[in-house]
């Protein structure tokens, strides 16, 4: 499948293309016949992959070293699961080698390239899963995130990361980066999807030493939520990143969510500790007897951060430890007011020539956002926000306590779908939200929408809205930071909406509508340039989502704002084209 770009990506962005056929890198092994499911179940028809640090009777297993590589004797609990459940799996993917990093560059078998654009990473460790999800090859994907593997490679592709709450689905039959730590994640194109294979997939495991059987969260979180924000927030001079997640952050408002001001500070010292701190000798106990035999046959980067924890002794790791439960303490009481904390999955996006340059700084920076969240216990969701003017994908994390993996996937698939994003590298659109497994669900969400044209009721485009199932809600003003201009050459005629510095504008009438979320993405495909769809201030306050237009196509528009509204300018102009219900 060809990738299409999403109408706010620039056509001759250079990595417009299928990784389907041209990244070989991304498969370690495809047999020539799948695995069939073993029994119809709930998971029939669909496609899996996994990563190659997990188990798969009668397959090799390399976790991307050759001179570890062995060829498993039974299923890895999680894929046992997975096959009962009906799904086929279709092969094993490329990794950072031992799952150790976050940019997908460090294999023998080859750097796993971005599946919108080769010349950038695809994220790591769990590289070659996230790309053959993102080009459409499997339905869904495994990886494994300890430090952010599950949902880095999701924010660089433009697919969902969903990274359960630690113990949820069993690691037995995965080699392990830091198995106290360690979750089995999942890719998938949407939300609904990633939450039908997690609800397939956990449960406790005896055999796996972290397994646990956790309570989880049945209410969503609500028409209405409080979500953390870092106070301060680095993305590494990449401004494309920073102007991204600003726009992530009004769309979270659009949708309910008021934004609390945190102190991030706690959660970067924590992140530090992950290598900076005897805890790394987690990474070494992993391998351990491999590699004090086969150091030389570890490659680089990898091999000096699994070496950096061989000298810590036993005290250091429990000084580590007992510092890191203090940070848990001081983290503590920032949830108090707050349902989740929402960041950047990755503040930036280096290419592949950069990080391998690079391979440390960068890699660090990747894991500027997510390193923290296994060791404080906590659950998380990446979702695709939006394409940066550059035409890569930009994407957030959702994190919320442990537990709360339904209710981040109930925010998340709304998010999701007010994105009107395609699915991945595909350009195919998102379809139907679906329920959430395991959660009381709530009235199917809806979205607020401004209308101050062609749109308005009564007028020639007005069964755009209804034809969907929207309801008017009020008719109002926006807020006096706006001027009103009549479009020349539209049919039907059309005025552009353009905010404006305070002071310089005026009044606008306009009515606001309520629409199904579901059907809010076909509706902003309808939307003609120079015409768009963004976050607009009404004269109570409130942000809700409405027609802008690009300012360049007002030059020869006539400026109309004394006029309040384009029902007024109509009347003026010719009042027999004036429709009101």
């Amino acid at each position: 499948m060809v990738h299409q770009p999403h109408p706010d990506q620039p056509a001759d962005t250079p990595a417009i293309r299928s990784g389907a056929s041209s990244a070989p890198e991304a498969w370690l092994h495809q047999p020539a016949q799948p695995l069939p499911g073993n029994r119809p179940g709930v998971l029939s028809g669909l496609r899996f992959a996994v990563k190659d640090n997990i188990d798969v009777a009668g397959w090799p297993t390399t976790a991307a070293c050759p001179a570890f590589a062995y060829t498993a004797a039974a299923h890895a609990s999680v894929v046992q699961k997975l096959l009962d459940a009906g799904a086929s799996l279709h092969g094993k993917t490329n990794l950072d080698q031992f799952a150790c990093g976050l940019n997908g560059t460090r294999s023998p078998y080859g750097a796993v390239p971005n599946s919108i654009n080769p010349l950038y990473v695809s994220g790591g460790s769990s590289s070659g899963s996230a790309h053959v999800v993102a080009t459409g090859q499997v339905d869904f994907a495994l990886g494994t995130d300890t430090a952010g593997s599950g949902r880095v490679p999701a924010g660089l592709n433009n697919i969902v990361g969903l990274k359960p709450s630690r113990g949820l689905i069993s690691a037995r039959g995965v080699v392990p980066a830091a198995q106290a730590v360690d979750c089995v994640s999942i890719f998938a194109t949407t939300v609904a999807r990633a939450a039908q294979v997690l609800a397939a997939a956990l449960g406790h495991d005896a055999a796996d030493p972290y397994s646990r059987s956790l309570p989880l969260a049945s209410a969503p979180f609500g028409a209405r939520f409080r979500f953390g924000l870092p106070a301060s927030l680095e993305f590494f001079g990449d401004e494309a990143a920073r102007a991204a997640f600003d726009e992530a952050v009004q769309r979270l408002k659009d949708l309910g969510g008021e934004a609390v001001p945190i102190d991030f500070g706690v959660f970067t010292v924590c992140a530090d500790m992950l290598y900076g701190s005897a805890l790394v000798a987690q990474r070494y106990e992993a391998i351990r007897g491999f590699f004090d035999a086969h150091e030389a046959e570890v490659m680089e980067p990898v091999r000096s951060i699994v070496g950096a924890g061989r000298p810590y002794s036993a005290a250091d790791l429990v000084a580590a430890q007992t510092r890191l439960a203090a940070l848990a303490q001081q983290a503590e009481p920032l949830w108090r007011g707050i349902d989740l904390m929402v960041v950047p999955t990755a503040p930036t996006h280096p290419t592949i020539e950069a990080m391998l340059a690079d391979p440390v700084v960068l890699n660090r920076q990747l894991g500027a956002y997510t390193n923290f969240v296994n060791l404080l216990d906590y659950a998380a969701l990446s979702v695709p926000s939006s394409w940066r003017p550059d035409g890569l994908p930009f994407g957030i994390t959702l994190i919320g306590r442990c537990g709360s993996d339904w209710q981040l996937a109930e925010l998340g698939q709304r998010y999701h779908h007010a994105s009107g994003l395609t699915q991945g590298a595909t350009g195919l659109p998102l379809p139907e939200p679906q329920p959430i497994a395991g959660l009381t669900q709530a009235a199917p969400p809806r979205v607020r929408v401004a209308v101050v044209g062609a749109h308005l009721s009564g007028m020639p485009l007005n069964g755009q809205l209804t034809e969907r199932g929207a309801t008017l809600l009020s008719r109002t003003h926006t807020a006096p930071i706006y001027r009103l201009y009549a479009l020349p050459d539209t049919a039907p005629p059309k005025p552009g909406l353009l905010r404006v510095a305070p002071g310089d504008g005026g009044r606008i009438e306009i009515e606001v509508w309520e629409m199904p979320l579901s059907q809010y993405g076909s509706f902003v495909a309808l939307v003609p340039a120079p015409l768009s769809i963004g976050s607009l201030q009404v004269a109570d306050g409130s942000s809700v989502q409405g027609f802008l237009c690009e300012p360049l196509a007002l030059q020869d528009a006539a400026d109309i704002t004394h006029l309040g509204g384009w029902r007024a300018y109509l009347a003026s102009t010719s009042p027999a084209r004036l429709a009101f219900p």
